[in-house]
């Protein structure tokens, strides 16, 4: 089946492209407004895209309806230029979720969820304490194109608990932190606990030996 995207609807897009680019990491970014109010809620439009500097990319929708209103995360970045990245765990998931609620601006989502917070050591805002690890992020930019806006952070300090950490690298001991990645829409989400297997990368000298070359 083929999908034209010039005639099909946004939502219609939405449910082909989120069931396509899987599995997804969640950014739970957590942001501060110019009154002091926290908020927290998870993205899934999200990934690292450089590192020399490091840089992240978020994708964060306008509201729904008419006009052109960014979420609070997009307009507390927009009026702060800092937020931080948690990581969510399977622990985790169920106060996430809570967090993904559209409450209005005034709620609080953390204190929703139960989550305590610990200082950042570079930002102003703080991340989420249970959270195995935190990127600490300052925008660099956002663009606005229709009604997405991609927003492009630089990494300026990285939280991880020492256990996860293996110092020869430093490596991330990514297997045993479970973190989970979202699927496609529905509540669908994937584990990573027990699912890792490794691909060994090759070298064009190993490819050239599988083909009974030099």
């Amino acid at each position: 089946m083929d999908f034209d995207l010039t005639q099909t609807t946004p939502h219609q897009t939405y449910n082909l492209l989120i069931g396509l680019v899987v599995p997804r990491p969640i950014a739970w970014i957590t942001t501060r407004n110019l009154a002091g109010q926290l908020n927290a809620a998870p993205f899934s439009a999200y990934n690292y895209v450089g590192t020399d500097p490091p840089l992240v990319a978020i994708g964060v929708g306008n509201r729904p309806g008419p006009g052109v209103i960014g979420k609070d995360t997009a307009q507390n970045i927009r009026q702060t230029r800092e937020f931080v990245i948690n990581l969510v765990t399977e622990e985790l998931g169920p106060a996430m979720n809570l967090c993904a609620i559209d409450f209005p601006a005034e709620v609080d989502e953390l204190t929703i969820a139960g989550l305590a917070t610990e200082p950042s050591k570079v930002v102003g805002v703080p991340r989420i304490a249970r959270s195995p690890a935190s990127l600490e992020c300052r925008e660099v930019t956002t663009m606005e194109i229709g009604r997405s806006r991609v927003i492009l952070g630089q990494v300026v300090s990285i939280h991880v608990r020492d256990e996860f950490v293996d110092p020869k690298g430093p490596y991330i001991r990514a297997d045993q932190m479970h973190t989970i990645g979202r699927m496609n829409g529905l509540g669908n989400y994937v584990r990573t606990r027990d699912a890792f297997f490794q691909i060994p990368r090759l070298t064009q000298a190993d490819w050239l030996r599988r083909q009974g070359g030099a």
